[in-house]
């Protein structure tokens, strides 16, 4: 790591001086404690902190959300906003899988009521949902039907019998973000997603049946129907690999680019091209399409989930209220009105492995949810327990309405697999927390091991703190299936 001027704003906030010699155009702002800052130093995140902050267009800061961890281009727990008219955007600073993000079903099922058959109900599970790397879905698309999808999104889905017509309402963008061009997107892309919509995929994705353990916050807490004990399902994928051929696709385009080849930026990986470009335009038309892509995955696993729970459980899904509490993304780029030196200005916000989190009376959020702030999820590991958060006006103030997305990892995928034997993790957390947990590949689920990821709890407490984010229930997990 380059010798770089930091210093420390508060308990929880740190400042990488804007050093101009290392090409840097706003200051690096993490939010971390010691701990979490000394990980980010040692494995050199600070660097792609830095090497964010040179982009053409980048407006205040840098930022890095308290579960940093090294990424592709960016950084995971990376965030950055850019100016519509100098900015650019970097298919580095949304990730491979465009949209990746969670999704939370509550039920009015008490979690100690299926305590004696939950094996049988996460087999019964497991052979209802699709999943795994390469797995299909069971809709298969034709061209044109993925373009209605494109530019249809969650309502698309609904209208062709998916869901339920409120679960548009508390989805991030209301299920279909603006500005899908199906013309942008490759026919190689089309044809790995034609046949994976509902299906989980592999790698950190899961589906997790989860108890409501402790509440901090009664009042938001009441809003999303939650109540101690209380039986949930977290749902986590994204574009599986029509958005992994969308973001290769785009930075070999952004490569080639005059722009590009001018660029003085440290890192090929940060491959970016003006927004009003037309390079710019088509991955901006392009990734838009995957994003819908994603949440309509999301939507048609919960659809997987909510059929597989009315056959377990003879009676329906609603009278099981398996009403959606939020679905909201963490590998995105949008265009989004935030207030700027005492000016609303539109900009497009980069947050890659960072979740949105505005604040109450935010625009953009759903109704119910005004007087609280938008509901955040922050999945932890499969040991331990996951949050829901609420975003701050904070959050809109500082980091352009971002908080963390998750634990982050301390080990590396290759790092997991030589360390941890994936049968005796199996083993292990059901014999000792009574998990069920069931994978497609154990050397897959050895990867996604507790111990490969930070106490995702510490991340939480830093971003509560920090004021980007507020606390308001803790899930445990019962059951978890994995790709």
């Amino acid at each position: 790591m380059a010798d770089y001027k930091i210093k420390r704003l508060s308990e929880y906030k740190w400042e990488i001086e804007k050093d101009t010699t290392k090409g840097m155009r706003v200051p690096g702002i993490i939010y971390a404690d010691d701990i979490l800052f000394e990980h980010a130093r040692s494995e050199n995140t600070i660097d792609q902190v830095v090497n964010v902050a040179g982009l053409p267009g980048i407006i205040n800061a840098s930022y890095a959300m308290p579960d940093i961890h090294f990424g592709y281009g960016f950084p995971i727990g990376g965030v950055a906003a850019f100016g519509i008219e100098d900015g650019v955007i970097s298919p580095g600073g949304v990730g491979f899988d465009i949209s990746c993000g969670v999704r939370l079903l509550r039920t009015n099922i008490e979690a100690s009521s299926i305590k004696n058959k939950l094996e049988d109900i996460m087999y019964k599970l497991n052979g209802a949902i699709p999943k795994g790397v390469g797995s299909k879905g069971r809709i298969k698309l034709s061209k044109h039907e993925m373009h209605k999808l494109f530019t249809g999104g969650v309502p698309w889905a609904i209208k062709s019998g998916y869901g339920w017509e409120e679960d548009s309402v508390c989805i991030e963008e209301n299920g279909c973000m603006e500005g899908a061009n199906p013309d942008y997107v490759s026919r190689e892309a089309c044809e790995r997603g034609n046949d994976q919509v509902g299906s989980l995929g592999s790698g950190n994705h899961f589906l997790e049946l989860q108890k409501v353990s402790k509440i901090y916050d009664g009042r938001a807490a009441d809003v999303m129907g939650l109540y101690e004990g209380q039986l949930t399902v977290m749902i986590h994928s994204g574009s599986r690999g029509l958005g992994h051929q969308v973001c290769g696709d785009y930075l070999k385009v952004m490569q080639q680019t005059p722009f590009w080849r001018n660029a003085s930026i440290a890192d090929r990986q940060l491959a970016c091209a003006p927004l009003n470009s037309s390079e710019g335009k088509r991955y901006f038309g392009a990734m838009v399409c995957a994003v819908n892509y994603a949440m309509v995955n999301r939507h048609c696993l919960a659809h997987w989930v909510r059929l597989a729970f009315e056959s377990i459980f003879g009676s329906s899904a609603k009278k099981l209220d398996m009403s959606l509490v939020y679905d909201v993304s963490h590998n995105i780029a949008k265009i989004e009105t935030h207030r700027i030196n005492g000016a609303d200005c539109k900009v497009c916000v980069h947050r890659k492995g960072a979740t949105r989190a505005f604040g109450p009376e935010s625009a953009g959020i759903p109704e119910v949810y005004k007087d609280i702030g938008q509901p955040v999820i922050i999945p932890g590991d499969m040991g331990r327990y996951s949050f829901i958060m609420t975003g701050t006006q904070r959050a809109m103030q500082e980091s352009f309405g971002s908080t963390c997305h998750g634990a982050g990892r301390i080990l590396s995928r290759t790092q997991a697999k030589k360390q941890i034997d994936g049968s005796e993790l199996q083993k292990q957390l059901l014999k000792d927390k009574g998990i069920v947990v069931l994978a497609q590949s154990l050397s897959g689920l050895a990867e996604e091991a507790p111990a490969a990821y930070k106490d995702v709890s510490k991340v939480v407490e830093v971003a509560h703190n920090a004021g980007l984010s507020k606390k308001v229930v803790m899930l445990e997990p019962l059951g978890v299936i994995k790709g």
